[in-house]
């Protein structure tokens, strides 16, 4: 059996209480349909039947997926074709306004997720909530599959070092759909928030994306496949780095290296580990942006060979201990800001708090 999404059953599915509501939404490239329809399309079928849709907010890339590169803000705009306000909400303001949120009287969210704590998405869905228990409006969630299934991995954040990409306590490879988080959120954080989660048909939590029969579209630019997503967990650290973690190649995530990486030794090293479900290839690539663009890279290309046995966050980390290591006077950690965060290290801001990365990267 295909696991469905409410979108297909949004007539029966849509809370009674609200029909005839003036509808915000909040979309993004992979809030499609299993059709491949996008979610606006969806939501214009029903407008002045359900509900009426009076105003679009994006996250982190915006709506159509427009800012390719990591950490570029983006601005609102009025919808040409509906005439209504597009809202951004990874630029001037991450949370909703009062004022976006004035004249809605529910907001929907519809957001593909990818399984890992530092994936803003479902930090824009707990900023909406916090928004909109303030202002009294419901919230309603489509559910959608956690792409790399319901395993847990690495530390639970520190809520000292919260940031964009860590707003609550969750681990790093946190297990749950965008839907469970929905209602965490709810139940530990804006008890007084109106949740309604329309939920999937045929799904299981121990499914991988590509078990679902679904139709996978980037989520973000930089996330092409299930592939990527099932390394992110990991390989996001490196953003936290001068190493390059891929990005302006075509396999992001999955190649790392840098100018100073001996690949050959790198590789050696690592596959002697004998990390579970993973080999390490020698690679060289040339980053078309980003770190190191333009510039031959030595270093690895990640195949997962078992990903029900791989762990992501672990061989990250192992990575990182040969990296700091073996290149003391070439590996460096990023220096702030990231993410908002104008003090903290960024590896540290990834990690969850403040003693990770020395008891178990540089000790």
């Amino acid at each position: 059996m295909k696991t469905s999404i409410a979108l297909s059953r949004l007539s029966q599915v849509f809370p009674r209480s609200l029909r005839g509501s003036r509808l915000g939404a909040v979309l993004h490239p992979a809030s499609v349909d299993s059709s491949l329809r996008h979610t606006q399309d969806v939501l214009l079928e029903h407008h002045g039947s359900l509900f009426r849709l009076s105003a679009l907010f994006g996250p982190q890339h915006g709506i159509k997926g427009h800012t390719q590169d990591n950490m570029i803000e983006w601005e609102g705009y009025t919808d040409p074709r509906l005439g209504i306000p597009v809202y951004s909400l990874y630029g001037e303001h991450r949370k909703p306004t009062p004022s976006m949120l004035s004249g809605l009287d529910a907001l929907f969210v519809d957001l593909q997720d990818v399984g890992a704590r530092y994936y803003t998405f479902i930090w824009t869905l707990y900023l909406c909530m916090e928004a909109c228990e303030a202002a009294g409006i419901p919230v309603i969630v489509v559910d959608r599959p956690n792409p790399i299934r319901d395993i847990l991995e690495g530390p639970v954040l520190d809520l000292e070092y919260k940031s964009f990409v860590g707003l609550y306590s969750i681990p790093v490879r946190h297990g749950k759909t965008i839907g469970e988080l929905a209602r965490q959120f709810k139940e530990e954080c804006f008890p007084k928030c109106e949740l309604h989660v329309l939920e999937m048909e045929g799904y299981r939590k121990e499914m991988w994306f590509d078990e679902t029969g679904l139709p996978w579209v980037m989520p973000s630019p930089n996330m092409p496949t299930l592939d990527t997503a099932i390394v992110y967990p990991g390989m996001c650290l490196f953003e936290a780095t001068n190493v390059s973690e891929g990005r302006g190649t075509t396999r992001p995530f999955e190649l790392f290296g840098a100018p100073f990486i001996q690949a050959e030794e790198l590789c050696r090293h690592l596959n002697s580990l004998h990390l579970p479900g993973v080999f390490f290839r020698e690679n060289y690539f040339q980053p078309t942006f980003h770190k190191g663009a333009g510039t031959v890279c030595g270093g690895a290309q990640i195949h997962v060979l078992d990903r029900n046995a791989f762990l992501p966050f672990e061989t990250a980390i192992q990575i990182l201990r040969y990296l700091f290591k073996r290149y003391p006077d070439d590996f460096k950690w990023k220096e702030p800001p990231y993410e908002y965060e104008f003090h903290k290290l960024p590896i540290d801001i990834l990690l969850g708090n403040g003693t990770y990365r020395k008891e178990f990267i540089e000790k």
